[in-house]
């Protein structure tokens, strides 16, 4: 069986490099022809680029002038994390060739028995990317079918000027399955009632196999820090339990220095991000991947909800799914209130739902061979 996939795999992201490949490995190990598709629309590649500004900084010139006073020297010296994912690329990524545009798939679409779109952020219309034919695999021309895999919305009301372009997609779509259960409640405020909920494609993986591509850090007896925002009540809570615990914090320095950790990581690939969670002894975090691997690791962790882009519906419906909502905190005074995680349940309830996602991909491949045998 030919399949290919469709997500956002090349944004320097560690969660979106992981999500991608986890999807691509789970179908190769089942037996068939995996690539993803290369897309890179201008609008990627832009956010890329070292002139890349957000709106809100991009508000007056003083305001812009001093965004890039700051963030294009940081820039600058990422470039070797850049190199470090170019190497991750090429080992865990197969690609087809490159697709600057919808208008290059349309003239000139990938062919294949099975199209995946997702996992990860695919669908967030707050973001280009979820307004774009491409991520709802638009752009095919063949018999073939057409599916979703764990696809977010990453919000959990759809703008009601994004409905309708929305709807006209979605039912393009021969199977449909999201990651949230606030996904589900969009679709079906659409009009679609054959939509399921699966896990995220890193849960695809073996535990067993994601620690194969592991290393063991310089660090032990650690607490880790992934914020993708500055936030201060990450800052309040890892130095309070660092205190408590008598633990170093160990950060990932990006565009934000975090001066209040006793060991900063920089340069760092998705081989490093898993890593750093598997020994860790207590992770914070504002991240649904940090999340994701500190649950197949089993680790104690604690998430704390984002303020600059409300994208929590993700993590708080899977936590409460597994019935450990009281891992959000917002404030050190939480931490107490958290209980012991029982991984034995957690594992078990992640295990019922991976089935449900096994089940979901057989149907679709199940269809997809039996409409090729039929041509």
């Amino acid at each position: 069986m030919i399949i290919k996939t469709i997500t956002c795999h090349n944004v320097y992201n560690y969660g979106a490099s992981l999500q991608a490949h986890a999807l691509m490995y789970y179908l190769k190990k089942l037996g068939n022809d995996v690539e993803i598709i290369d897309y890179m629309p201008l609008y990627i590649r832009k956010n890329l680029s070292l002139w890349a500004i957000g709106p809100r900084w991009n508000r007056n010139l003083l305001i812009k002038l001093a965004f890039y006073a700051y963030v294009v020297p940081i820039r600058l010296l990422q470039y070797k994390t850049r190199q470090k994912f170019a190497i991750y690329n090429r080992k865990y990524f197969k690609l087809t060739r490159r697709y600057n545009s919808i208008e290059e798939l349309n003239s000139d679409p990938p062919q294949a028995d099975l199209f995946f779109c997702g996992s990860d952020q695919i669908w967030n219309t707050k973001i280009n990317n979820g307004l774009d034919p491409a991520f709802y695999c638009d752009f095919t021309k063949e018999k073939c079918i057409k599916a979703s895999y764990a696809a977010s919305f990453s919000i959990s009301v759809l703008p009601e000027e994004d409905k309708q372009f929305v709807k006209n997609e979605l039912g393009k779509l021969d199977f449909i399955s999201v990651r949230e259960k606030s996904g589900l409640n969009i679709l079906e405020n659409l009009g679609f009632t054959n939509g399921i909920v699966v896990v995220d494609p890193v849960f695809l993986k073996s535990k067993e196999d994601w620690l194969n591509m592991c290393y063991k850090p310089k660090y032990s007896s650690y607490i880790l820090v992934y914020d993708q925002e500055n936030n201060a009540t990450i800052k309040e809570i890892a130095q309070h339990l660092s205190v408590e615990e008598k633990k170093k914090i160990v950060a990932f320095k990006d565009l934000y220095p975090r001066n209040y950790a006793h060991y900063q990581e920089k340069y760092t690939d998705p081989i490093d991000f898993i890593s750093l969670i598997t020994y860790a002894d207590v992770v914070i975090t504002n991240s649904f991947h940090c999340m994701a691997f500190s649950l197949i690791m089993n680790k104690n962790f604690f998430v704390v909800p984002r303020t600059h882009q409300k994208v929590n519906s993700r993590m708080k419906d899977f936590l409460d799914y597994l019935h450990i909502s009281d891992r959000i905190i917002t404030a050190k005074s939480d931490i107490g209130k958290s209980k012991k995680i029982n991984y034995l349940h957690v594992n078990s309830a992640i295990e019922s739902l991976r089935s449900i996602s096994e089940d979901y991909i057989n149907q679709c491949l199940k269809t997809a061979i039996h409409l090729h045998d039929n041509l």
